[in-house]
C-alpha cells in the first residue's frame, strides 16, 4: 500500500505530483467518489468532456468553501425550512405540497442561477411539479409573500379567469441577483397536475427568448428543469423533451435539469416503478452526466450545482443533478405514508433536518455561534409574520399576480374591439407568389428535381391567372407578414415539404448534399425571419415546444402541424390542459396555431379524423345563449371564446384566418382542419381578387349561383363545413337542382356565427334546413352546431342532419364501403 505508482493522464487526483503510493491513490478516489456525490460519465463518448468532469472531482480540495460562503449557504437553508415550518403551523389542514426532506433544492437552485449569472446567464426560464413550488416561488424569484398567503385564505377573485390551485401556479420576476449584483429575469412556468407535461413548453419558451435576443449559443437565456423521481422515470415526455435537446431549430443549448429523489411516488416503491437502476437513466440517451449527491450534505450539493453549471456553460448540453433526499410528510401534508412504507417512515422520524445538521457542523468548525443560527432564523420568522399580518387586510386575490409571460406593451393602446385589415396591395401578392414559383435567384448551377420544376412552373401559370391554390394562399399570408415584421415558424412533422408533397418551402439541391433554398426567407432584404421546420416523430413534446414559443412574443405567427389530423390526440394533454383552458386558468393568451388534415377520404380511421368533435366540445360558448347582435358582433364573439375553431374551403379564407391571428389586438388558439385532396383540386383555387385590399376572412361563405337568385325557388338550404362542399355542388350539377338547393359552408364553426347563419336562413324562408357532413354523426360538427342554430332561430325551425350514421371508429377501411358511404350520403343531403 505504501508502493508508489506513476499517475496515468487520465487522472487528476495527483494535482502537481506525478506519483503517489497506492494508499493515498485510493484514499483520493473515495474522496471523490465514494462519499457524498456518485458522478455517471463513463458512457459519455467524447475524452475531452470524461476528462473536465474527473478533474472537476478529482482535484484535492476542489469542493472546498470558503466561511462566507459556508454562512451564505446556512442563510438560504434556514429560509427553505423556515418557510415550511411556517407554513405547517398557519396552515396546517391545507394542501401545499411542501419541500420537507429535500429543503437544500432552494440553495441548489440559487447557486446554479448565481453561478450561471456570473457567467453570462440574464434570463431563466424553470418548469416544475408541484413539491417545493411555493418555496421556489418565494426564496428562489421572491415573489411577494403576502400574495403566497392571500391564496390560502379562500378569497374571490378581483380580476378575470377561473385561477388554478396556488401550487400550479407559475410568476415573472425581475430582479437584482445580490450575489453577482446584476439584473435578472427569472419565470416560472404555470404546470397543471400533469407532472413533466410543462417540460418541452419551457424548452420553447427558452428558445424563444433566445431567438428574439439573438442568443445563438444560448450564453444569455437559461432553460431550469425540476423533476420528481417517479415521474422522471416514468413519464414519457421527459424522453421526447430529451431529443429535442440537440436538433438545430429546437436546442435551448443545454438545460440544467434537477431531480427531487425522494425514493419513492405517491405510495409506489422505485423498484415497482421503474425497471432502470437510477431514476435518472433516461438522461444517458443524449450523454447527459449525471451528478447524484447526497441531499443532507450541503456543501457536496453546491459543488455539483457550480459543476453543472459550468458544464452547461462550457458545452451547451443537458447536465442532470439528482438531489438524493427523501419526504418528510405523505404525497401531501395530510396523506399518512405509514399505510404503505411503514419501515422507510420510521427511519425517516428519526431523522435530524438537513438545518439541523449543518448548522452543528458549522458551529462545531468555529464558523457560526449558536446564537447567529438562532438570529437568521428569528430574522426570518419576523419577515413571515409580518407578511402574513399584511396579507390578512386583503380582500381580493389577483390571477394577474400570477402571469408567467407578460407582454409588455402589447394590449395599451390598442382598441380591444378593433382588428387592423387582412387584406394586402395586389403587387404584395404577386411579388411574394413569383419568388415562391421561382428557384434560387443568381444560382443557375442550383439542380432542382424535375417534379419539382413542373410544380413551380403551375405556380407561374397561376400567377399569371391572378389564382392561387392551397399552396400559394399559405405563403402568401406567411410572407405578406413576414414583410410587415411579424416572425412565423411552422413546425411538425415534415413540414418542409408537406405530408402531401403540397408545400416545398426548402428546395434540395439534386447534386450537392445540404445546400437548401428557403423562398419564403428570401422575399424581402428588410423581412422578418422565416423558421420552417421539420420536427422529431413526436406531437406531445414538439406542440408544447411551441405553445412555449408562442408564448413569448405576440407579434409572432406559431404554427404546429399534425402529419395527419388524427395525431393530434397523442398530444392531447398539451390541448386538453394548456391550450384550451390556459387562458381560463392562468391569464395567459398564446396565438398558436394547429394546423390538423382532416377529411374522410378513403384512408382508415387513423388517416381521416383530426376529432374536430372533441375541440369543438371544449369551446367554452354556451350553445342556449344568443349573443346580442351589434356592429362589432364578430370580433366580440372571438374575444370572449377561449380558441377558434375553423374549416376552411378556400385559399383565400386560409389566407385571412392567419394573417388575422396577427391582426387582432388580442390572441387566441386557432383550430384549424387543413384539407388534403383540396390541395390540388381544380375547384379549390381563389382569385387575388378574394385576397386585396378590403377583402376579409369570411365566417361563412353564402351560396352565390342560381339558387340564390331565386331564393323563393329554394327548396332546401344546406349547412356543411370543409371539403364536403365540393362534393356536394358536384353532385347538385349531376342531379340538374341547382335552382332548387342552396349551399352555405360555414368557414369558421366556432366562436358560432348566429348572426350570418339567421341571415341566410332568413333568406330562405321555405326551404328545409340540413346540415351535411362526412364525418359520422357522433362525430364533426353536428353536436355543436345543431342546438345553436335552433338558437340562432329561437327554435322556429328545424335542422335535420345528413351524414353517415354513428361509429365507434372515425372511418372504414374498406375502400367499397367508403364509396357507398359517400353515395348514401351525398343522396341523403340532396333529397328533395
Amino acid at each position: 500500500m505504501e508502493r508508489s505508482f506513476k499517475l496515468p493522464m487520465s487522472t487528476f487526483v495527483g494535482l502537481n505530483e506525478k506519483t503517489l503510493p497506492l494508499k493515498e491513490i485510493i484514499k483520493r478516489l473515495e474522496d471523490a467518489y465514494c462519499r457524498s456525490i456518485g458522478v455517471e460519465f463513463m458512457f459519455i463518448n467524447s475524452l475531452e468532456q470524461c476528462n473536465w468532469i474527473r478533474q472537476k472531482f478529482e482535484t484535492p480540495g476542489i469542493m472546498a468553501m470558503n466561511q462566507q460562503d459556508k454562512r451564505l449557504l446556512l442563510a438560504r437553508l434556514t429560509r427553505s425550512h423556515g418557510f415550511e415550518g411556517f407554513l405547517a403551523r398557519k396552515f396546517s389542514s391545507e394542501k401545499r405540497f411542501g419541500l420537507e426532506g429535500c429543503e437544500i433544492l432552494i440553495p441548489a437552485m440559487k447557486q446554479v442561477i448565481d453561478r450561471s449569472t456570473s457567467l453570462g446567464v440574464e434570463s431563466f426560464v424553470m418548469g416544475m411539479p408541484h413539491r417545493g413550488r411555493l418555496n421556489v416561488l418565494s426564496n428562489v424569484c421572491r415573489k411577494p409573500l403576502e400574495h403566497i398567503f392571500t391564496q390560502f385564505a379562500g378569497l374571490d377573485t378581483g380580476d378575470e379567469g377561473s385561477g388554478d390551485v396556488k401550487y400550479h401556479l407559475g410568476t415573472y420576476q425581475e430582479r437584482l441577483n445580490r450575489v453577482t449584483n446584476k439584473n435578472i429575469r427569472l419565470a416560472i412556468v404555470a404546470n397543471p397536475s400533469h407532472l413533466e407535461a410543462v417540460d418541452p413548453v419551457v424548452q420553447g419558451k427558452t428558445r424563444a427568448e433566445q431567438f428574439y435576443h439573438g442568443d445563438s449559443e444560448g450564453n444569455k437565456v437559461l432553460s431550469i428543469l425540476l423533476h420528481g423521481d417517479a415521474a422522471f422515470s416514468g413519464q414519457g415526455i421527459v424522453y421526447e423533451t430529451f431529443h429535442l435537446s440537440e436538433l438545430p431549430e429546437y436546442t435551448t443549448h443545454g438545460t440544467i435539469h434537477i431531480v427531487v429523489n425522494n425514493q419513492i411516488g405517491f405510495t409506489t416503491d422505485p423498484r415497482m416503478s421503474r425497471s432502470s437502476p437510477y431514476c435518472t437513466d433516461v438522461a444517458r440517451v443524449v450523454n447527459a452526466p449525471i451528478f447524484h449527491v447526497n441531499a443532507d450534505d450541503p456543501e457536496a450539493v453546491m459543488h455539483v450545482c457550480n459543476v453543472a453549471s459550468d458544464w452547461r456553460h462550457t458545452f451547451h448540453k443537458d447536465v442532470v443533478i439528482d438531489l438524493v433526499c427523501y419526504r418528510r410528510n405523505g404525497h401531501n401534508e395530510i396523506d399518512e405514508p405509514m399505510f404503505t412504507q411503514p419501515l422507510m417512515y420510521n427511519r425517516i422520524r428519526k431523522l435530524k433536518p438537513v438545518l439541523e445538521l449543518y448548522a452543528e457542523k458549522l458551529i462545531k468548525e468555529g464558523v457560526v455561534t449558536a446564537e447567529e443560527v438562532k438570529e437568521v432564523k428569528d430574522k426570518y420568522e419576523k419577515i413571515l409574520e409580518e407578511a402574513f399580518t399584511s396579507a390578512k387586510s386583503e380582500t381580493r386575490v389577483f390571477n394577474k399576480h400570477w402571469i408567467d409571460s407578460p407582454w409588455s406593451g402589447f394590449f395599451e393602446g390598442k382598441d380591444p374591439l378593433k382588428a387592423t385589415p387582412t387584406g394586402i396591395h395586389e403587387d404584395t401578392i404577386t411579388h411574394i407568389c413569383k419568388r415562391f414559383a421561382s428557384a434560387p435567384p443568381n444560382a443557375s448551377d442550383f439542380v432542382i428535381h424535375r417534379g419539382l420544376q413542373r410544380i413551380l412552373s403551375s405556380r407561374m401559370e397561376m400567377i399569371q391567372a391572378r389564382t392561387v391554390d392551397w399552396a400559394m394562399g399559405e405563403a402568401v399570408a406567411f410572407g405578406s407578414l413576414l414583410k410587415e415584421g411579424i416572425h412565423v415558424r411552422l413546425s411538425g412533422q415534415d413540414v418542409e415539404r408537406g405530408t402531401f408533397s403540397h408545400r416545398h418551402h426548402i428546395l434540395h439541391h439534386q447534386k450537392v448534399d445540404k445546400s437548401q433554398y428557403n423562398s419564403l426567407a428570401n422575399l424581402y432584404p428588410d423581412q422578418a425571419p422565416y423558421t420552417v421546420c421539420n420536427s422529431s416523430l413526436s406531437e406531445y413534446a414538439v406542440l408544447g415546444f411551441e405553445l412555449g414559443f408562442s408564448m413569448t412574443n405576440p407579434n409572432a405567427l406559431v404554427l404546429w402541424e399534425a402529419q395527419f389530423g388524427d395525431f393530434n390526440n397523442t398530444a392531447q394533454c398539451i390541448i386538453d390542459q394548456f391550450i384550451s383552458s390556459g387562458q381560463s386558468k392562468w391569464i395567459r393568451q398564446t396565438g398558436l396555431v394547429l394546423m390538423l388534415p382532416h377529411g374522410l377520404e378513403g384512408m382508415g380511421p387513423e388517416h381521416s379524423s383530426a376529432r374536430l368533435e372533441r375541440f369543438l366540445q371544449m369551446t367554452s360558448d354556451d350553445p342556449d345563449v344568443l349573443p346580442a347582435f351589434s356592429s362589432d358582433f364578430a370580433i366580440r364573439q372571438l374575444s370572449d371564446i377561449n380558441w377558434i375553431v375553423a374549416n376552411c374551403s378556400t385559399p383565400a379564407n386560409l389566407f385571412h384566418i392567419l394573417r388575422r391571428q396577427i391582426a387582432l389586438p388580442f390572441r387566441k388558439p386557432l383550430i384549424l382542419m387543413t384539407p388534403k385532396s383540396l390541395l390540388r383540386h381544380p375547384d379549390a383555387k381563389s382569385s387575388f381578387d378574394e385576397m386585396v385590399e378590403g377583402t376579409e376572412f369570411q365566417r361563412i361563405i353564402p351560396e352565390k349561383g342560381i339558387a340564390a337568385e331565386n331564393p323563393a325557388g329554394v327548396k332546401r338550404l344546406i349547412f356543411c363545413s370543409g371539403k364536403v362542399y365540393y362534393d356536394l355542388i358536384a353532385a347538385r350539377r349531376e342531379a340538374g337542382i341547382e335552382d332548387k338547393v342552396a349551399i352555405t359552408r360555414v368557414e369558421q364553426i366556432a366562436p358560432f356565427p348566429y348572426d350570418l347563419v339567421k341571415q341566410e336562413c332568413d333568406k330562405y324562408p321555405d326551404a328545409d334546413l340540413v346540415w351535411s357532413q362526412e364525418e359520422h354523426k357522433n362525430m364533426g360538427s353536428w353536436s355543436y352546431i345543431q342546438p345553436r342554430i335552433a338558437t340562432a332561430l329561437n327554435h322556429e325551425r328545424h335542422i335535420s342532419y345528413a351524414g353517415r350514421p354513428v361509429s365507434a371508429s372515425p372511418a372504414t377501411g374498406n375502400k367499397k364501403t367508403h364509396t357507398r358511404e359517400v353515395k348514401q350520403l351525398l343522396e341523403d343531403s340532396l333529397a328533395l
